[in-house]
């Protein structure tokens, strides 16, 4: 009977072992177990991903949240998930702790507007491009530096960015005699902190920089792309991808059979798009 017991025991525990792996997230070289792709992003980086109250426009329900997603990030996650038959699950993270929920499992993806980087990539595996934005600047229209022709014409500024973004790490390093002051936690503090007049500048991306000229019609924004006074970045630098866990080759070859489909045109439209909805205060 002892003995009898003991098996019984065996067995419920292998059974309950079985049942708490089912459960799990995906690991390496997997796709996904439930079918449903937990993606993280910060839901407050307009025009990639911002929050709003409702499902207007196509919004996503953020998970354990009565809030919403939408932005050019929901769009292509819609799209990925309509392909594949997969439930899309909206997580809200802050920017620093994505990769980390990446590696960990505790998402799938980040789909956040995070460029391609050697950095990155040793922690998390990426997939190909999503959209490619170049590296721009805002001032006030009415400002000191509103006629530089350059970024050297930004001597003598008072800057900032996001944190642990291309923008700040690499891109104000490259202007000569300026003020660069702490980095900023999000993109929308990093846009107060211009339109209130605590910095001169912000150094940003092209979608971010329209996104923001709609929302602060007093911002100018200054592209020198292809031009020699310009920041110097690679092209790692301004490719856009989609983050997964690292070694989860399953994972990333699905998503590049969807973005294979696509062409920057259309990226461009989606973009647009997402401009076009944007909440003026994200």
């Amino acid at each position: 009977m002892k003995r009898f017991f003991a098996a019984l025991l065996v067995c419920v525990m292998v059974i309950s072992l079985v049942a708490c792996g089912s459960k799990s997230g995906p690991g390496k070289n997997s796709v996904l177990k439930t079918g449903v792709l937990r993606v993280g992003m910060e839901c407050a980086y307009a025009p990639y991903n911002w929050t709003q109250a409702d499902d207007s426009n196509g919004g996503v329900p953020i998970f354990n949240s009565s809030d919403y997603a939408y932005g050019y990030d929901v769009m292509m996650a819609k799209k990925i998930c309509e392909t594949n038959g997969w439930t899309l699950e909206i997580h809200k993270l802050d920017w620093d702790s994505i990769p980390i929920a990446v590696q960990s499992g505790e998402v799938d993806v980040g789909i956040c507007g995070q460029s391609i980087t050697a950095k990155r990539m040793e922690t998390v595996d990426f997939s190909d491009p999503y959209y490619y934005a170049s590296i721009v600047t805002l001032v006030k229209a009415d400002g000191k530096y509103a006629g530089a022709t350059g970024i050297s014409g930004f001597g003598g500024a008072t800057c900032t960015s996001q944190i642990n973004t291309v923008w700040y790490d690499v891109c104000l390093q490259q202007i000569e005699a300026v003020n660069i002051i702490p980095a900023q936690e999000t993109a929308p503090a990093m846009l107060v902190a211009l339109e209130s007049g605590a910095v001169d500048l912000v150094c940003t991306d092209y979608p971010t920089a329209l996104a923001a000229i709609t929302a602060y019609p007093d911002l100018k924004l200054m592209d020198f792309t292809g031009t020699e006074d310009n920041y110097k970045v690679s092209e790692e630098e301004i490719n856009i991808g989609i983050s997964c866990m690292k070694g989860n080759t399953g994972l990333v070859s699905k998503l590049n059979d969807v973005l294979k489909t696509m062409t920057n045109e259309d990226y461009e439209e989606m973009m647009k798009a997402a401009i076009a909805v944007q909440p003026l205060s994200q």
